[in-house]
């Protein structure tokens, strides 16, 4: 079959340790590439509050994936999300040509705007990632 490029969105139980939260990232991960998956990008947006509460949480830590696969690896990795107990949620979505040139523009625009190289968007260094986690969890409380 055709490779198609997708897009999974998770909201993992944020209530979990950072090496909790980590294995359950490297599982959907190992599930994606194992299936003939190839991995394009992966966004962690980490814990933020939820609009309304899912599963008794009012704090969610989001992922997002995009990723280069088959079809039928979809029902596959939908099905392992089911059985994970630390997924609150999940949306996966078929990207077309406008979508990726859209994500493009978008990164490129906030590099513009940040003004920093485009490596350090999407790697910032861990000491803002650090400042940036610990501002969202004292908002949080």
């Amino acid at each position: 079959m055709s490779s198609r490029v997708y897009e999974t969105a998770v909201i993992i139980n944020a209530a979990l340790d950072d090496p909790q939260i980590e294995s359950v990232i490297s599982q959907i991960k190992d599930t994606i590439v194992n299936n003939g998956g190839e991995i394009r990008e992966i966004e962690n947006w980490g814990r933020k509050r939820l609009a309304y509460m899912i599963k008794k949480s009012k704090v969610g830590y989001y992922l997002i994936i995009r990723f280069n696969a088959s079809p039928n690896l979809i029902s596959k990795l939908e099905r392992s999300y089911q059985l994970d107990e630390h997924i609150l949620r999940y949306l996966t979505v078929k990207l077309d040509a406008d979508d990726l040139e859209q994500i493009e523009k978008s990164k490129a625009l906030s590099v513009e705007e940040a003004g920093l190289p485009a490596e350090v968007v999407s790697n910032p260094p861990a000491e803002l990632k650090t400042e940036n986690e610990s501002q969202d969890r004292d908002q949080l409380k």
